[in-house]
Formats: C-alpha cells, sequence, structure tokens
C-alpha cells in the first residue's frame, strides 16, 4: 500500500488511540437509547453558520486538521442488500442509538446548506413529521464530481444508521453510498398516457433528446445523461426505433464521459443500425450507406472505448475493428487498437488519512482517494465489483457478501473495499509499495501475485501501467513472485509486511535470517544504518576515489555478517543499496 510519509509523536498516537477507543465505549453504552429530539430552528441555524464558514475559508484550524483527516476503522457492517420498495417506512422519532435499523427505510429533505470538508459532508434533513436531524457522508461524498447531499433534496436512506460524530454529536451516518438514494426533484409535470398518440409521444421524446443535448453542451452531463434517459423511456413506445438508437448513441457518449463503461458499451451496442455493409463504404454517391457506416463506426468506437477502460483488451480490439471495417480512413482507431493487451490499474487521488484500526490497534496511513476512486469506479460499473471484491481482504463483507446489487443499483461495501486496498495496492513508480507518494494504484491481476523476498520477478510502471518483468527463468507451473518490500533489514521488513499486508514471510531469505544470531542481526542492522547515512551524504563528496573507498569498506563489513554456505544463493539484501551506488560510481570515473 503506498503512502505518504507522516510523523506522529508517541503523544499523538496515544491522543488518535484514546479518542477512538472512548468514543467507542461511549457509543456502546448508548446503544438502543431513544433518540431525543431536536430544536429545528436552532440545528438548522447551526448548520447554515458552519457551511457559511467553511465556504469563507475561515474554519482555518478546522480545514487544517481535515487536509489529514485521522479516520477510524474495525467496525465494519455490511451495506443494505435490499430494494427500497422490501423495506417498512420508519420516522425520525423511531431511532434508536447506535443502532443499524435493519429492514427499515427514511424518507427525508435537505432543510440546511451543506458544510463540505475533506473527509465528509454534512447537513441537517426534516421528514414528513417536521423532525430535524443530522445527516452526514463519511468519505464516499461525490457523485459526478458534485457532493451528493448538495445535488439534491429529497433522499431515501436505507437501514438507517444512527450514532454519534467523533465529536460526540448525535448522525445519521452514511458509509456506504448505496445506503443513500437520491431522488430526481422534478418529474414530468404531465406525464404521458399509456395510449398517447404515437406523434405526441415522438414529440416528448424528441424534447427530451434537445434538453439532453442543450445540458450536454453546457457540461451538465447528469442533466444530460436524465434527459436521455427519459427520452429512452417514451421511444420505446414508437413504432420504429431510430430515435431510441439516436438517444443511445448519445447517452453512450455521456456515459463515456461520466466514466460509466458498463452502461456506455451496452448503449453503443444498442444503437447499431442492422445490417451493415459488409464493404468499406467510399461512394459518396450512396448517401444513406455512407451515413449508416458513419453511425455504426461511432457506436463501435464508443464500444471500444468502453471496453478498453474496463479492461477488457479482447473486445475493445474487436470494436476497434468493427469500426476501421467501416471507416478505414478513420485513423483515429488504430492507434487504440494497437494498444490491445495493456493492462491497467485503478489509481487513485492525492488524498491520505491517518487511521486507527480498532481490530489490531494499529495506526497506518491509508490512500483513502484510492478507496474513494474504487468505490466510485466499480459503483459506475458493476462489472467490476466481482473482480475487485475477489481479493483478499481481512474483512469478508459479513451478511452482504457476495451480493452486488438491487434494484436501487449497484452495492459496494466500502469496508471490504478499505481492507483490498490495504493489503494489495501498491504506490506507482515504487518497488516496495511505499515509495510511490500520493500515487497509488490497485492493480487486480498484479494482486493475485504472492510476495517473497526471493522472487523471480519484479514490477516497474510507466505512467499507471505496471509491468512484471521476470528477473530470471521461470518454470513451466512455477509460481510467479515479486517482492513487496526489499528493506535489508530482517525486522524492519518482518514489520512491515505484517502492519501492511497482514502476514509474516517465511522465504527461504527470512528463513536463513531468523535463524541468525541476535547479536549477527544487530550488527547488520547497524551497519545498514551507516550505509544508509553514507548514501545521503555520498552524491555531495567531492573525493569519489574516497568516498568509492569507504563503500567498499562498508559492503565487505555487512557480507561478512553473512555466512557463506548458510546463504549460498540467496540474495544479500542488506547489500543492494550500496551495491547499487557502488556500480553506478565505478561507471562514471
Amino acid at each position: 500500500m503506498a503512502s505518504n510519509t507522516v510523523y506522529l509523536t508517541e503523544q499523538e498516537v496515544q491522543r488518535i488511540r484514546t479518542t477512538v477507543k472512548e468514543n467507542a465505549k461511549k457509543r456502546s453504552e448508548l446503544r438502543g437509547n431513544a433518540r431525543e429530539a431536536r430544536g429545528a430552528k436552532d440545528a438548522i441555524s447551526q448548520a447554515t453558520g458552519a457551511a457559511l464558514m467553511a465556504d469563507m475559508g475561515s474554519m482555518t484550524m478546522d480545514k487544517a486538521k481535515e487536509s489529514i483527516p485521522a479516520l477510524a476503522v474495525g467496525q465494519p457492517y455490511p451495506p443494505c442488500t435490499k430494494s427500497v420498495k422490501e423495506l417498512q417506512p420508519m420516522k425520525l422519532a423511531d431511532l434508536t442509538m447506535e443502532t443499524h435499523h435493519r429492514g427499515r427505510q427514511l424518507s427525508v429533505k435537505r432543510a440546511s446548506p451543506v458544510v463540505m470538508l475533506t473527509s465528509r459532508s454534512w447537513t441537517m434533513a426534516q421528514d414528513e413529521a417536521g423532525e430535524t436531524e443530522r445527516l452526514e457522508l463519511l468519505l464516499h461524498k461525490t457523485r459526478h464530481r458534485k457532493d451528493i447531499l448538495d445535488s439534491n433534496s429529497t433522499f431515501i436512506i436505507k437501514e438507517p444508521y444512527f450514532t454519534l460524530t467523533e465529536e460526540g454529536e448525535p448522525t445519521l451516518r452514511i458509509d456506504h453510498p448505496s445506503d443513500l438514494v437520491v431522488l430526481p426533484n422534478t418529474q414530468d409535470a404531465q406525464p404521458l398516457a399509456p395510449d398517447a398518440a404515437p406523434e405526441e409521444v415522438e414529440k416528448r421524446a424528441t424534447s427530451h433528446k434537445q434538453k439532453g443535448n442543450a445540458a450536454l453542451t453546457k457540461g451538465d452531463l447528469p442533466l444530460a445523461h436524465a434527459s436521455y434517459t427519459a427520452g429512452l423511456a417514451l421511444a420505446a413506445r414508437l413504432p420504429t426505433p431510430d430515435l431510441a438508437r439516436d438517444l443511445h448513441r448519445n447517452r453512450a457518449h455521456v456515459n463515456l464521459l461520466l466514466s460509466q463503461f458498463d452502461a456506455a458499451e451496452a448503449d453503443a451496442l444498442a444503437a447499431l443500425i442492422p445490417s451493415p455493409p459488409a464493404e468499406p463504404v467510399s461512394d459518396a454517391n450512396d448517401d444513406a450507406s455512407l451515413r449508416t457506416a458513419e453511425l455504426n463506426a461511432k457506436c463501435y468506437f464508443r464500444a471500444g472505448t468502453a471496453a478498453y477502460n474496463l479492461g477488457r483488451f479482447a473486445d475493445a480490439r474487436a470494436h476497434f475493428e468493427r469500426q476501421l471495417s467501416l471507416m478505414p480512413q478513420d485513423k483515429g482507431a488504430t492507434a487504440n487498437r494497437t494498444r490491445g493487451g495493456e493492462e491497467e490499474g485503478a489509481g487513485g487521488g492525492a488524498l491520505t488519512a491517518v487511521t486507527y484500526d480498532i481490530r489490531d490497534d494499529r495506526i497506518r496511513v491509508a490512500p483513502v482517494g484510492l478507496e474513494r476512486a474504487i468505490v466510485e469506479r466499480t459503483a459506475k460499473n458493476p462489472s467490476l465489483i466481482g473482480e475487485v471484491m475477489g481479493l483478499y481482504g481481512d474483512w469478508d463483507g459479513g451478511e452482504g457478501k457476495g451480493i452486488e446489487s438491487t434494484e436501487d443499483g449497484p452495492v459496494v461495501d466500502v469496508f471490504r473495499v478499505h481492507d483490498i486496498v490495504a493489503r494489495n495496492a501498491f504506490g506507482a513508480g515504487s518497488k516496495d509499495g511505499q515509495g510511490g507518494g500520493a500515487s497509488a494504484g490497485l492493480w487486480i491481476r498484479a494482486a493475485y501475485l504472492n510476495h517473497s523476498c526471493v522472487p523471480n520477478a519484479e514490477r516497474e510502471f510507466v505512467g499507471d501501467l505496471m509491468i512484471i518483468r521476470a528477473i530470471k527463468d521461470i518454470a513451466a507451473g512455477e509460481e510467479i513472485v515479486h517482492s513487496y518490500d526489499e528493506s535489508g533489514d530482517y525486522e524492519a521488513r518482518q514489520q512491515a509486511l505484517m502492519t501492511t499486508w497482514g502476514f509474516e514471510c517465511a522465504c527461504a531469505l527470512c528463513a536463513a535470517e531468523k535463524g541468525d544470531d541476535a547479536a549477527v542481526r544487530e550488527k547488520r542492522a547497524k551497519l545498514v544504518r551507516e550505509g544508509d547515512e553514507f548514501l545521503k551524504s555520498a552524491g555531495s563528496s567531492t573525493n569519489k576515489r574516497l568516498a568509492i573507498v569507504k563503500a567498499k569498506r562498508l559492503l565487505a563489513a555487512i557480507d561478512e555478517t553473512y555466512d557463506e554456505k548458510k546463504y549460498r544463493g540467496l540474495p544479500r539484501l542488506a547489500t543492494r543499496r550500496l551495491q547499487q551506488w557502488l556500480t553506478a560510481a565505478s561507471a562514471r570515473r
């Protein structure tokens, strides 16, 4: 897992640990207590003031803390796996503290502006009875680059979780985005009757298409998508499919822009006009055939682009080849087609957070930007959910394991994603998983490769493309392994592997090092630290000959800590960095 280096004092570590434990204890003691009613006017006024202060940038202390937020993990729960219509309605007055109200659903309207912070957003919400309560989204709070709570005003909360914030304030907390159903603000004022004349249906469907086109021109992608979808519902009632194909084609383009690649490919293929010409069209006189070929080529291009972004490269190649067969003069597809066969990872943003995991009492720095990106990507593309959730993670999903969707849409367990990222992600550009800075990614195929301190392969990066390269001959049927951590210090390497990936390495090298006398390992570790200090200053040394002599002396001293017979055929990780420096320095002389 990639992370930025964050230094915490022992006092800061203890403060985070104590705060999380005390909050968990307090919530546990309040479990089952009836909700206490809030004063609506004061609560809304408080939220409005907080939102205004956040907008004005005057919450400097809170913003500083939010720049590297501290998050508690370790009390995971599954997302709701039922549709809204399967859940019984409830009111705010029915809530009880520290309770997941299973089998229930709550309808609310936003009653105040949204307070938007780095790792969470919150607002005040009211139900039909006029009761008011805080509604909070943790981490996964945006959709289509817009804050979910700010995008609409009416919501249904599935199986509401009523708890306390870290500051001790009662709140409806939503961790799983699929537990919040966003209801549209407006609908057709006059829905068409089922027996409406085809002319009226076509007129209304065309109006939706035009509205979608206008929204697309303005860059309002959600509105464009909604308009095309409304138009398609009507166009399906028409005796001819031409308008429906136009709407599918347009919506495919919008889905690509929204990174909804599953839907984009489906729309593009649904827009295909049957019986395209068998031969490439070049006769300008055959306008109808040329137009058909152009439209179908556009569909295949959009389908190919979608498949490529989903990592289904064989399908992408087939779609691009169909495009070229229809429009050989379109060279734009050639570049896409020739890139088939690459593998890409799900990259993440730069946001990191300090996390305290109650389950193992460990504090880590987690790439929550990557977690957020994976949740959003899989929610937009349900075909990826099974691939991601098939990776190893400490949290197996509980009762919701294996359920990927309901009638309301895809279901993604964010706690499982957190654990999967913790055990499978790497920093791009880093061989040890720790040096990638803010750039982290989850490469699904590569995640199935196990670790060994005696690897037969290594990873390299070209942008966000991970390449697994053999560094020795690998026999048929032999497992491909690479190193997650290349530290020369046995204790440091084992600690890193346990903290980040959750296992103790028992490879041949670790078995040999574990069997060394403690004094030998301590001496080796001390020499490695000396070598690291030397390498920090070696670049500024004016006497390269003297520096090389010193490096060789250190290298020889480290080599003496290895028993020749015991370590025959095994790498000596403690000497690696010095050896690499010596090789480069000797070549420059």
